[in-house]
């Protein structure tokens, strides 16, 4: 339970857009709009002063892009959350944000109840993607499912469980829903979701779905 509101940092170059977001997120108790920037570079001149909780980081921005200030900006407060914003569903964008250390994916459509429910996890420790995001990786899946295992690099092999279950992980099924499906243990799950952290290199749930598509696996 949160006892004060997430302090939160808007970063869009679209002014009737952060006006939006503004309205929506200061109408609620729990969450407290403190500072907006137009730029990358305007963001991290205020960071240090603002000390923000939580950045809504639009990817597209003219200058410095997200994936840029999301870098620097972790590396002078590591423990910020960076939720990443964008229009439209380029691949290289997601492993960018990804890799930069966004822990938030949310298309700008999203509706309001996904922006709140993402500010809530990430910052209880957890990664976030949208639902129309997961809706579409879940469709890409199911069509790639039977041809997976081709897409992957021989050196980081997955076996048949392990992408059973990374289809799962992409698909946003919580540990329970995927041991069902395949009638194992969470246990068992856990276990092969260390396995599939360790032959990828990725470190979170984002890194996973990232993984995913770079490998051609999905398709956002």
């Amino acid at each position: 339970m949160n006892n004060h509101p997430y302090k939160i940092f808007l970063v869009d170059d679209h002014t009737l857009f952060r006006n939006g977001l503004r309205g929506l997120l200061n109408a609620r108790p729990d969450c407290e709009v403190i500072g907006e920037a137009s730029s990358g570079e305007e963001f991290l001149g205020l960071l240090d002063t603002a000390r923000p909780d939580v950045v809504f980081m639009d990817y597209s921005m003219g200058g410095m892009n997200g994936a840029e200030a999301t870098e620097r900006a972790l590396e002078c407060m590591p423990e910020l959350k960076v939720i990443s914003l964008t229009m439209f569903g380029d691949n290289a964008y997601y492993s960018r944000m990804a890799t930069s250390g966004a822990r938030g994916f949310l298309l700008k459509d999203s509706e309001f109840d996904e922006v709140v429910e993402a500010v809530r996890t990430v910052c209880d420790g957890g990664t976030y993607f949208s639902a129309l995001l997961l809706e579409s990786l879940s469709q890409s899946l199911r069509s790639v499912e039977g041809s997976v295992m081709d897409s992957i690099d021989e050196r980081d092999m997955l076996s048949e469980r392990e992408v059973e279950i990374l289809v799962g992980i992409c698909q946003g099924l919580s540990t329970q829903e995927i041991a069902d499906r395949h009638f194992i243990s969470k246990r068992t799950v856990d276990k092969h979701r260390a396995n599939i952290l360790e032959k990828s290199g990725c470190k979170n749930t984002a890194s996973l779905v990232v993984y995913a598509i770079k490998n051609g696996l999905v398709e956002v």
